[in-house]
């Protein structure tokens, strides 16, 4: 986890880099005093070429304009070559992309409710602007500010070298300068924060329509869409407009402060000029020192306001990316093993981290035990609590009191990359990769070999559409990529594809979440004998509303309000009176029909 502090942040990211920053860093500030010095030296130059005979100048002065040529011919040219080395080959790509991959690899380790509570469009947005912003924030500090500050020095000291009297112009001006980079910038790092996450909002807006196309036309609400990408644009664009009002505000002082110090600066020069105290030389070196620096104003300014928006953007940043994770592996966690598959949970509570009210809970005091081998069917109304056994088993959340344990290994204790692996999962909600047909179902097992991968799709009945499928760019088969989540399959390919994901994968335990929902009845049934197979010498955990599914299980478990109510099988539930399996069965057998119409139906028969 990177440090949850704006500088501490930066420092986890920059540490890497460190001697390729200190040499940036040395090289910036070597220019910076080569640069004022060759400055200098065209002032004493006036003054060498005013006092000197042309026939001795050579002889007098030749190995100081040697020095000065090398300086700005060879050694200076060489020093910048090396510092663009450094930072453009050694730091701009690579800091970047390392602090991208970096960041990913964490934020991919946090939990479901991480990504349940946050824009996926939002989360990698954040993790590219804040890659970006802690390089800037490190470059400009080492190379740009350091350079300038040196320069400026080094500058006021060649001025007092001269006449103490002729640094007063460009005292004064650092003084207001720096009041101006007091007033302004900080505006302008708040009014850049506030752009970030704007720039966030939209994209995770935007990303939300994309993502959800299929609802937007279904709904035929475009226009509505356009609105809610238009909303967030707008209260981006009030803070460009906030942003650009003080940017001009910034330009016109510092215009003023600029035309002053050159006025002021050339003014004195030439008085000390007039009463000996300088000579012409020193005047050329003050106004043209000065005047370049001028030029370097504007785009200082605008380097440390840039540095403050950079930090803004980190800032932003570290909320999303140094997040503590809120499910973690203990210290010393063990590989899960599974010689069995049995499966415990014992007096378990959860309520997804919220406060129980009015005794509600949507786990309350589960005591379940699942036999090594054994297919259970969890059943009960929606909301009862099933899914989220699944989600428990997986280590999805952490639980607030109890514990689940296979094979007598609390799951807690175990990694959690263990734990997943040795659990096999069909959902409802199928999502696949945007990669190939055969990439998606290599997931199961990414080392299987090609027969392995073929005989899978065909256990699932998914080797006649996939021998059909051309994506758009004239890909086929088992090359053909499937969309973003898997678009371009209709519901029941995706599920087919999962299906032989998870016949691939062959674990020891087997969780099935209306694993069948998406199928028609006739690929249903032919699904249904593998799945079967699948689950010979598997634990096996079967949600589904569709009762006649999960009929034939071993022993089916009904749920009511986080707890379970009844047990038993299919045939001793039905017969039980006024229970709840029968109730539902009694509903989907008789077409949806309530109890009293199913009385009534039966008496009149």
């Amino acid at each position: 986890m990177p440090e949850a502090s704006t500088w501490g942040f930066i420092r986890f990211y920059a540490r890497p880099f460190l001697p390729l920053i200190i040499t940036g860093l040395f090289l910036s500030v070597l220019i910076a005093i080569i640069e004022v010095r060759v400055f200098a030296f065209v002032g004493r130059l006036v003054d060498i070429l005013s006092k000197t005979d042309p026939a001795n100048f050579w002889g007098e002065h030749k190995w100081e304009i040697l020095f000065y040529g090398a300086l700005s011919i060879a050694i200076q040219p060489t020093l910048s070559a090396l510092g663009d080395s450094v930072e453009n080959q050694g730091m701009r790509g690579n800091f970047a992309m390392r602090t991208r991959w970096l960041a990913h690899r964490y934020i991919l380790r946090q939990s479901m409710e991480f990504f349940h509570n946050e824009f996926a469009g939002r989360i990698s947005t954040k993790v590219m602007q804040a890659a970006l912003g802690v390089r800037d924030v490190v470059m400009k500090l080492t190379q740009v500010i350091s350079w300038v500050a040196v320069f400026f020095l080094t500058a006021i000291a060649s001025f007092i070298a001269n006449d103490w009297r002729l640094a007063i112009p460009m005292v004064v001006w650092l003084v207001l300068y720096g009041f101006t980079m007091r007033h302004f910038v900080p505006q302008m790092g708040r009014l850049s924060e506030k752009q970030a996450d704007m720039r966030s909002l939209v994209t995770g807006r935007v990303v939300d329509t994309y993502t959800n196309m299929p609802t937007v036309k279904l709904f035929a609400h475009a226009s509505r869409e356009d609105d809610y990408a238009k909303e967030g644009m707008g209260w981006m664009l009030q803070s460009v407009y906030e942003s650009m009002r003080v940017a001009t505000k910034m330009n016109i002082t510092l215009n003023t402060l600029n035309g002053g110090l050159l006025s002021a600066t050339a003014a004195t020069a030439i008085w000390l000029w007039s009463r000996g105290a300088i000579t012409v030389g020193a005047i050329a070196f003050s106004v043209g020192l000065v005047y370049r620096m001028l030029g370097m104003a504007h785009w200082m300014l605008w380097e440390i306001a840039g540095l403050f928006e950079d930090f803004g953007v980190v800032k932003d940043g570290v909320d999303v990316i140094a997040r503590q994770h809120a499910v973690v592996d203990v210290p010393n966690a063990k590989p899960l093993q599974v010689p069995h598959g049995e499966i415990v949970f014992s007096n378990l509570h959860f309520n997804y981290g919220k406060p129980v009210e009015n005794g509600y809970e949507v786990i309350a005091g589960l005591n379940l035990t699942i036999r090594p081998g054994e297919k259970v069917g969890l059943v009960g109304r929606s909301g009862a609590g099933k899914s989220t056994i699944a989600n428990l088993l997986l280590r999805f959340y952490d639980i607030g009191a109890g514990s689940v344990a296979i094979d007598h290994q609390d799951i807690a204790e175990v990694t959690q990359e263990s734990l997943r692996a040795a659990i096999g999962v069909v959902t409802q909600d199928t999502s696949l990769l945007h990669r190939s047909v055969r990439d998606n179902i290599r997931y199961g097992k990414p080392d299987a070999s090609q027969a392995e991968i073929d005989d899978a799709a065909a256990q699932a009945h998914a080797s006649e559409f996939i021998a059909k499928l051309v994506d758009p760019n004239e890909r086929r088969g088992m090359e053909a990529h499937v969309g973003e989540r898997g678009v371009k399959l209709s519901g029941g390919q995706r599920q087919r594809v999962a299906i032989a994901r998870v016949l691939l994968k062959n674990a020891p335990i087997l969780i099935l979440d209306e694993a069948t929902s998406a199928l028609d009845s006739e690929v249903e049934a032919a699904i249904q004998e593998n799945l079967n197979q699948l689950m010979q010498g598997k634990t096996v955990i079967a949600v589904a509303h569709r009762l006649s599914t999960i009929a034939a299980m071993d022993r089916l478990v009904v749920m009511d309000k986080g707890r379970v109510v009844e047990e038993g099988t299919h045939a001793q539930l039905v017969k039980k009176r006024g229970g709840i399996y029968a109730s539902l069965w009694a509903r989907q057998s008789g077409g949806f029909l309530i109890p009293e119409d199913i009385k009534k139906l039966q008496a009149a028969e």
